[in-house]
């Protein structure tokens, strides 16, 4: 491992490069800011051979971009693409953004707003289920979300105009962008083409079977072993807690190992936190981290709040026991599920497409079970917090509590600290840091009133 090789004065500067790849998969010359290239450059030799011997992960840096290659175990939902004013991408915001994406690799040097929408129109009408009027302002702004994510990205970049003048008025307005080819190829590099899936799990880690070399020569379980390790480490990277009951005999083992999440650690700076149900690295730089908990906004307070309540109900000895549960499983196959059923079964995908020979892998048998907080005790949790605390809530949750509450749990959810389950959540163990929260009202101005939170305030588990 690279890493070990360099000085304690310089291992600062290279594990912000690996928090910045990790976290951005694509870098250009502006962002996610303009010193993050010059940066990863700079350690790409490096950076390069501990992403592939470590996660399986492959780097390319040019003088433009640095794109990293990532290896999916699983689907993960929690994880969509948003607007720039933090809005999730719908399907028609997806689907404009391919086919933008298709439009600009077939452009010139520089085009139009208007231009570009007239390409995208005219491939969506090829589309089943998916098109483009500029005449109407919901298109017209689906569209311009899709362009804002690639220019923040660097593949565009405005010369002239202004997008949101054209989605008030398309006869008015106009914008000239010019177009980073660099980016443009940098940004679609599926490892298999597409046309040839008929199932998304072909996209997945596992879906090219070993060389007949490996198995000749006798390598397969050293291979499988390796294969195992990097499968842990992009767990303990990708996912906010690394649970032992999500994981196998195998996957266990080099999880209890010390290097295992020793050399995350000295990749990325993160700090391991072991406990006996698993394992979830701590991003105290926040750098890392997609999602800061504890974190600002309504919904982030509610949801720190709900956290410490659900957490004094399950570990308090004077409350009755709840039910208790083994976590969920099958929801990555219901969301291969959900994908796969989108994927066209006819013309140029049913006559290109092969067995992908991966099949669903069988649900490993749960050996731990969880504590179960049931949908009503949650739903009332929440209105009392609301009576409490609703004078400091943003205005649009004061009057809807109980989408506050779905929101709220969405998030924790995402965190890996409860997990849905029918007629309720289970309280995983991670939640128990945010047991005994204590909540202060401070009054800058009385319109202005402030959550602070004495729960872990500086740190965040990675997302």
């Amino acid at each position: 491992m690279k890493a070990r090789e360099i000085s304690p004065l310089a291992l600062d500067s290279y594990q912000r490069a690996a928090r910045v790849i990790l976290s951005n998969h694509l870098v250009t010359q502006t962002y996610p800011d303009r010193i993050a290239l010059p940066l990863l450059r700079r350690w790409a030799t490096e950076l390069r051979e501990d992403l592939m011997t470590l996660f399986g992960y492959r780097l390319e840096v040019t003088e433009t971009t640095a794109r990293l290659f990532t290896v999916s175990d699983r689907l993960d939902a929690g994880t969509p693409a948003k607007t720039a004013t933090d809005r999730t991408f719908d399907r028609y915001r997806y689907a404009y953004l391919a086919l933008a994406l298709a439009a600009l690799g077939r452009a010139g040097n520089q085009i139009t707003l208007s231009e570009l929408a007239d390409h995208v129109a005219a491939d969506a009408a090829q589309v089943d289920g998916v098109d483009l009027s500029t005449e109407r302002a919901s298109d017209r702004d689906a569209f311009v979300d899709a362009v804002g994510w690639l220019a923040a990205r660097g593949a565009i970049a405005l010369a002239d105009g202004d997008a949101g003048g054209w989605a008030a008025n398309p006869d008015a307005g106009e914008a000239l962008y010019d177009i980073d080819r660099s980016v443009v190829i940098a940004l679609f590099r599926p490892p298999r083409a597409l046309q040839h899936l008929r199932s998304i799990r072909g996209l997945l880690a596992g879906a090219d079977s070993m060389t007949d070399d490996e198995t000749e020569f006798g390598t397969s379980r050293t291979v499988d072993v390796k294969e195992t390790a990097r499968r842990v480490r992009r767990a303990l990277v990708e996912r906010p807690v690394v649970y032992a009951a999500d994981l196998d005999d195998q996957e266990l083992v080099q999880l209890a190992l010390p290097r295992t999440a020793a050399d995350v650690e000295l990749l990325t700076g993160l700090v391991a936190e072991r406990r006996e149900e698993g394992v979830a690295m701590i991003d105290s730089s926040g750098r890392l981290s997609d999602v800061r908990f504890p974190g600002t906004g309504t919904v982030a307070q509610v949801a720190l709040l709900l956290a410490g309540e659900i957490a004094d109900r399950v570990l308090d000895p004077d409350t009755p026991e709840t039910a208790r549960m083994p976590l969920p499983r099958g929801r990555s196959e219901d969301l291969v599920e959900q994908v796969d059923s989108a994927i066209p079964q006819s013309g140029i995908f049913d006559s290109l497409a092969g067995h992908d020979g991966v099949e669903p892998e069988e649900p490993a048998p749960a050996d731990r079970l969880f504590p179960v907080v049931e949908d009503q005790w949650i739903t009332d949790t929440v209105r009392t917090l609301t009576d409490r605390f609703g004078r400091t809530f943003a205005a649009g949750w004061q009057a809807d509590p109980d989408g506050l509450g779905r929101a709220a749990l969405a998030l924790l959810e995402r965190l890996r600290l409860t997990a849905a389950v029918p007629g309720g959540v289970l309280a995983l163990p991670a939640l128990a840091r945010y047991r005994g929260v204590v909540v202060t009202i401070r009054d800058r101005t009385p319109e202005i009133d402030l959550f602070q939170s004495s729960a872990n305030d500086s740190e965040d588990i990675t997302a």
